[in-house]
């Protein structure tokens, strides 16, 4: 990491790129928000309040550096233990959401927040049961889960070049003043300042949020001797309208970027790649059958991009997808994702909206946002049956098709709860299966089997915008000037199964009349003049 104040820099006759180490940080924000259930930008006000605290402090600018990226990176270990909260806890998400304002309270506040969210919706009797169980082994449960959160952190931030004192404040995190933190118990200054300071930022943020003000400032005084540092604390009660102001507003995202102390922290080359490797990492930790995936999909759908002739660039695009494009599990509960046997339609509904929370996140930079909305789009399918929007062939680029197709054979070449790995050549099968079907691209299936070492085999001459054989008989049909219930009796089905084709045909090409019809079929060859039959 380097610093420096551009995006580009030219070198020779090439191009080397770079990214704002706290631009890729803060994205990585939002997802830890998701993840632990706090409010979006939530981590993003942590780090601004953070800073202005260290300011009124009097710290110098290493210090305050050190504070920005503690409070921005704090909880990207979120998801090193989530499948086992989920099997303790049921949705560990919801847990983490309703603990967040009571974190620097007593432990009987703790302990009452996650006993009154724990296997909600169960029976009665089986969640009482499941209650007891887990309060005996949360002392231990939050030791462990603890030091693999800050571990993972720690591991992230070297990754990112981020010096040895902000890695080291990582790893205590959870601490507190008065020992009672985790996973050491350390007391006072044991604390590193970062991480003190951060503990109050976070604390008055999550406290503003739920009643102005007023409730920060008496939450802050009542917690100061105690969870938190009584100093800072108390520095906090004299300045909070200062520190607080703007805070909630909508432009936090320019706020804090504005609000990193010194030169801004560059990533450069490989140092963004391997910067959108963490998000990979970040977000296959959330189940042990994820492990790996993201790197998979990367490669897979680079090599595809090659054989499918696209450039240099589109496939440094669906490489750097793959990396990024699950981010968006985190902000649903483990217990879904690690559920081993179907989903209930709530959970169905639930896990749909994956790839909307990984473009989300996404939004910002430029270079993540157009990661994002390739990765927001890699459960969409040709004929409409994907989601999270459930666009069709006409909305998809060849990126997004090669992308689904490499995410659909990764995933089913991978064990997952519910089922064993399929063997290559069932995957592929079933990926052949998916062309015949109209929702994944004849093209792009080929290239990513081919990717696979897996023969392309069968697959159906591919047609525009995703068109099924059958759609295109009946486009053909309507283009040559026949009636819906006359292309029924030419194709033995009924009227009613004639329109359906015909309306899907509209949504794939992105018409909504004949004369539209008409003219995409005759441009791609597909108009068949025949005398009409009196039906």
């Amino acid at each position: 990491m380097v610093e420096a104040g551009g995006d580009l820099r030219h070198v020779g006759e090439g191009v080397r790129e770079s990214l704002r180490a706290a631009e890729l940080i803060g994205a990585l924000s939002l997802a830890t928000d998701l993840g632990v259930g706090e409010p979006l930008e939530h981590g993003l006000r942590t780090t601004v309040i953070g800073v202005r605290l260290a300011e009124s402090l009097g710290l110098d600018e290493e210090a305050r550096r050190e504070v920005y990226y503690v409070a921005l990176l704090r909880y990207a270990g979120c998801t090193a233990e989530s499948h086992l909260d989920a099997a303790l806890f049921g949705d560990e998400i919801a847990v983490r959401a309703e603990m967040a304002p009571v974190l620097y309270g007593s432990r009987a506040e703790l302990f009452l927040a996650i006993a009154r969210t724990m296997r909600a919706g169960e029976p009665a009797r089986w969640r009482a049961v499941a209650v007891a169980r887990a309060l005996v082994q949360l002392q231990d449960a939050f030791r462990k889960g603890t030091a693999g959160h800050c571990e993972m952190t720690q591991v992230y931030a070297l990754r990112l070049g981020l010096g040895a004192k902000i890695q080291a404040a990582l790893g205590d995190v959870f601490e507190r003043w008065d020992g009672k933190g985790f996973p050491v118990g350390h007391v006072g200054d044991e604390v590193p300042l970062p991480v003190r300071i951060m503990q109050v930022a976070e604390d008055a943020d999550l406290q503003h949020g739920l009643g102005g003000v007023e409730r920060a400032l008496s939450v802050v005084r009542r917690r100061a001797g105690a969870s938190l540092d009584p100093a800072i604390a108390a520095e906090f009660c004299r300045a909070a309208s200062e520190l607080l102001h703007g805070v909630d507003g909508p432009a936090i995202w320019d706020v804090t970027m504005a609000a990193e102390p010194g030169r801004p922290s560059i990533l450069e080359d490989d140092m963004v790649d391997e910067g959108l490797r963490v998000f990979g990492d970040f977000a296959d930790l959330t189940i042990p059958y994820t492990l790996g995936h993201s790197a998979a999909v990367a490669e897979l759908a680079a090599a595809a991009g090659r054989l499918a002739g696209l450039d240099a660039t589109e496939c440094l695009v669906l490489r750097r997808v793959g990396c990024v494009h699950n981010v968006g599990r985190v902000a649903v509960t483990a217990s879904i994702w690690n559920k081993p046997g179907p989903l209930s339609r709530d959970e169905q509904e639930k896990a749909r909206l994956h790839p909307y929370y990984a473009e989300r996140v996404l939004q910002q930079p430029e270079l993540l946002r157009s990661l994002g909305q390739i990765a927001g789009r890699h459960q969409e399918r040709l004929d409409g049956s994907g989601y999270p929007r459930g666009a069709r062939a006409v909305d998809l680029s060849a990126c997004d098709r090669i992308f689904a197709a490499a995410d659909a054979y990764r995933a089913m070449v991978e064990a997952r709860p519910h089922r064993p790995a399929h063997a290559p050549a069932a995957a592929a099968e079933l990926l052949r299966g998916e062309v015949g079907a109209g929702r994944l691209d004849a093209t792009a299936v080929g290239a990513v089997l081919e990717a696979a070492g897996q023969e392309a085999g069968p697959l159906s001459a591919p047609r525009p915008s995703g068109l099924t054989d059958r759609e295109a008989e009946v486009l053909g049909l309507l283009a040559g000037g026949m009636m819906t219930k006359q292309i029924a009796h030419r194709l033995g089905i009924s009227p009613k199964t004639a329109d359906q084709h015909i309306q899907n045909i509209y949504g794939k090409i992105g018409v909504s009349t004949r004369a539209g019809a008409t003219l995409f079929a005759a441009r791609h060859g597909l108009a068949v003049a025949e005398p009409a039959q009196a039906v």
